[in-house]
């Protein structure tokens, strides 16, 4: 993986994956990237995810079936104690799998692995929210067989999969044996688990926590009638859960049945005597439910009220229920790319990501991988607040509401939590599942306060661009009081100097640079949350004084409190660097030695999993975009000329080791003017997963990433931003596309939007008018279409940034005329040969003799 972006071309094999619009269709059988393809074609409601995990069981990556919220406990260790530290870890546990129905004929299993397949096909279909399978196996006797299955997740009934599977012999009769299983894969092994397929199982902190202990304690086991049932409840963390199915047979063939259940397993076993030509259909119907402590047997009569529920409309008006719900999703969120085919299904796969992992979270979060992978272990992070949620904000702002709300259920802990970081207020998790901090590494961890700022930034956005003032004066005042008061006691006004406030010894969202002062994209959010909590209290204090009254001896607030967060956003110490001329990522940023990502070499990449963190510290290398982030999300504290000199300077030292990175690096792009690199930034992030391009696509999808990809789109190419609540657009399209197409919710109309090379279109489908300021001018927009001529679409620059040495001599580094072999593992010197004496250690004769250059002592 390199640090440059990718050229702007469809990177899939089209044999294997057509284009189709609206779907991601697999022609061909693939086996060495199982881990990868479980993930791509999950699905998922946002509460129940089931990996893409082939119906016979093997072979297999990774087995998942997962839950929102649902995880095991477990103590961290650490080397050396230190006060604060996180002591207890959260991980997301593999529930029970209702995924399998193995396939026998005459004897004979189906394994797509060995099988003799004359036709296959996969296809995950956006418009449906459903995965369907169609196989034709040769056995081993010449008989034709052919299977037809589907799976969804409902999101009508989040607690409900629907699953079914027909098997037609094509060619004679034969003995079919059907077992379709419930089997707890979390705490038993995997029997058919494939190495070779399971990509980079070495150490990776991106990877989820195994467990030591077994973590499914068994509570219930019942077979009934057509009906399995499974109950356990977690070993540490109490929770529980309750997994039923219900089988239903369609068939003119002969057959018979057998149920089965033990702790781990239960199985219903149908035997039938096919005959050619006479399908046999089973139709199982699953219920989940889980709790953090209501006993499995509750639980388990929630299952039965479920699956009657389902049982009276049967799979056909499911099916036709989840197409239409998916429909609205589409009506408000898609993003249409005219006379791209194979572009426009990468942008669905994205949406489509967005939906599955949002779409009924209900009062859960949104994890990192939604709920296609154990990733992460299943936790919360910033990114929702950042990448997701201004999705969800302009296209399902109830979804971005929920996942707010998600926030606020987690303010006490988040009290607690500053409690004991010396803190007043409340400081969020930096990653958790429970509320509770999770991350053992706190460097890269528990200091990133700036979780408190996206918070808040998310908060204020939703309540701009809804006007749902109620949320935001009665939940969403006390998010924002409290975190001000962090900001207030956690910074401090400088006395040495001129009177600025500064906040010290945190990391901002570059995980390879930690505990520093004054980070820009912290100070700016911070300021940004600060004013947001005197504007907040203000208004309520002004439109509901006896709300106010209520909210004041809720958070015993003071007016002196409001004063001095005022203060302190006023007074805030933005780092701006007059000589280099650009905005420094943090107060010693600059002065630090400029890492050479040219040279380093491609196994070595990423830096995360190769080289120390201390080695990493040490140097100007950023794992993902920091200042530029806050170029994006703060655009209006920025000049374009500043937006300018900081995108210049910092893109050539941006890894883009975190998925994060490549959208924002796309729409800060745009916006400046870099529009070939804009577009090359888009096609990182759009085929993050798709492609595998970050290597751990198999770990699930990069959710975050996925809402960067509509960002990019919508404020990238489209210009969308709506600083201080108020909506403006500048267009960016790329020279080669035609039109860009997109809707999105504004005060409860929905706008739609195309821009086009010389024209910008808009018009309300929904809703009341809508004001839009284009490029500094106001336009009222109605029913009626109004169209708005574009002289150009920004500025234009070719190529990409220069490093900062052909600019700058204050920040030398070392871009040399052709190659240069060094050693293997070691950090190469960014400094110009002429400076060697002054910054290391004299070069060995040994080294020189072999014509090579020397490298940092230790690195």
């Amino acid at each position: 993986m390199s640090h440059r972006p990718p050229a702007p071309v469809d990177p899939l094999d089209r044999t294997r994956f057509p284009a189709e619009p609206w779907s991601l269709v697999e022609t061909a059988y693939e086996g060495s990237d199982l881990g990868v393809t479980e993930t791509l074609f999950a699905v998922s409601n946002g509460y129940l995810g089931l990996r893409g995990n082939v119906e016979e069981g093997r072979d297999t990556h990774a087995h998942g079936t997962f839950v929102n919220g649902f995880h095991e406990t477990w103590p961290i260790r650490h080397a050396e104690e230190a006060f604060g530290l996180a002591r207890v870890g959260q991980t997301i546990v593999n529930v029970p799998d209702p995924k399998t129905i193995k396939l026998y004929v005459d004897d004979e299993p189906l394994l797509l692995s060995t099988a003799d397949l004359d036709h296959y096909e996969r296809t995950l279909d956006f418009r449906a929210g459903l995965l369907r399978r169609e196989v034709v196996w040769r056995t081993s006797a010449g008989k034709r067989v052919k299977i037809t299955t589907s799976r969804m997740t409902s999101v009508v009934e989040r607690h409900l999969a629907v699953m079914t599977f027909e098997v037609e012999l094509l060619d004679g009769n034969a003995a079919l044996d059907v077992s379709s299983q419930i089997l707890n894969r979390q705490d038993g092994s995997d029997e058919y688990h494939v190495r070779s397929a399971a990509m980079g199982e070495g150490v990776d902190p991106r990877k989820a926590e195994s467990f030591e202990h077994r973590v499914l304690d068994p509570v219930l086991g019942e077979a009934s009638g057509q009906r399995l049932l499974l109950g356990y409840r977690c070993h540490n963390s109490g929770m529980t859960i309750a997994t039923m199915a219900h089988h239903t047979v369609e068939t003119d063939n002969t057959w018979t049945e057998h149920l089965e259940v033990t702790d781990d397993l239960a199985k219903h076993v149908f035997r039938v005597e096919a005959q050619e030509g006479r399908p046999v259909r089973i139709e199982k119907l699953v219920a989940v439910h889980t709790s953090r402590g209501v006993p499995p047997r509750e639980l388990a009569d929630r299952c039965s009220r479920t699956l009657d529920r389902a049982g009276q409309r049967g799979v056909s008006v499911l099916h036709e229920e989840q197409a239409g719900v998916w429909a609205r999703f589409w009506e408000e969120s898609d993003v249409e790319l005219p006379e791209q085919p194979a572009l426009q299904q990468a942008v669905r796969w994205n949406l489509f990501q967005l939906g599955q992992a949002s779409i009924r979270a209900g009062s859960h979060g949104i994890p990192a991988k939604g709920l296609t992978g154990s990733g992460y272990g299943g936790h919360y992070f910033w990114d929702t607040e950042c990448y997701v949620l201004p999705f969800l904000v302009y296209t399902h702002p109830q979804a971005a509401r929920n996942a707010l709300r998600f926030r606020h259920g987690m303010l006490e802990s988040a009290r607690a939590r500053a409690a004991e970081m010396a803190q007043y207020g409340a400081l969020f998790p930096w990653r958790t599942i429970n509320g509770e901090e999770a991350s053992a590494y706190f460097a890269a961890g528990t200091a990133q306060y700036h979780i408190n700022a996206d918070v808040a930034y998310a908060l204020m956005k939703y309540a701009r661009a809804t006007g749902d003032d109620q949320f935001l004066l009665d939940q969403g005042v006390d998010i924002l009081v409290e975190t001000a008061r962090l900001w207030a006691d956690l910074g401090f006004w400088q006395r040495n100097g001129s009177r600025q406030f500064h906040i010290h010894a945190v990391t901002g969202p570059d995980e390879y640079t930690t505990i520093v002062n004054d980070n820009l994209f912290t100070n700016v959010m911070a300021q940004i949350n600060l004013r947001a909590a005197v504007e907040a209290v203000r208004a309520l204090q002004g439109s509901d004084p006896a709300q106010f009254a209520r909210a004041v001896a809720r958070l015993h607030l003071a007016d002196h409190e409001v004063q001095a967060w005022e203060k302190a956003a006023d007074g805030m110490h933005i780092p701006y660097d007059e000589v280099v001329g650009v905005h420094p990522q943090d107060s010693q940023f600059l002065e630090r030695e400029v890492w050479d990502l040219d040279a380093t070499p491609a196994d070595k990449r990423p830096l995360l999993l190769n080289y120390h963190p201390l080695v990493i510290y040490r140097y100007q290398v950023l794992k993902q975009a920091d200042v530029v982030l806050a170029l994006y999300l703060a655009g209006d504290v920025f000049t374009a000329d500043q937006k300018l000199a900081d995108f210049a300077y910092y893109d050539p030292i941006t890894t883009g080791d975190s998925t994060l990175s490549a959208v924002v690096q796309s729409i800060v792009a745009a916006e400046v003017g870099y529009h070939e690199l804009a577009l090359r930034y888009f096609y990182a992030g759009l085929f993050v997963d798709l492609e595998d391009r970050h290597g751990n696509a198999s770990d699930g999808v990069h959710v975050a990433s996925t809402g960067g990809v509509w960002s990019a789109l919508v404020a990238g190419f489209g210009g969308m931003r709506d600083h201080g609540g108020e909506l403006t657009l500048d267009p960016r399209l790329p020279a080669g596309w035609p039109a860009l197409t997109w809707r999105m919710r504004w005060h409860g109309s929905r706008l739609r939007v195309r821009v086009e090379q010389e024209v910008l279109r808009m018009a309300v489908e929904v809703g009341e008018p809508v004001t839009v300021e284009v490029r500094g001018e106001r336009v009222e927009v109605g029913p009626e279409e109004v169209a708005v001529t574009l002289a150009d679409h920004g500025p234009r620059r070719s190529g990409a940034p220069a490093p900062a040495a052909t600019t700058s001599s204050s920040i030398p580094t070392d871009r040399c005329h052709g190659e240069r072999p060094h050693h293997g593992g070691v950090v190469p010197h960014s400094w110009p040969e002429e400076e060697w004496e002054t910054t290391a250690a004299a070069p060995r004769e040994d080294v020189e003799a072999a014509g090579q250059r020397p490298t940092s002592p230790g690195g």
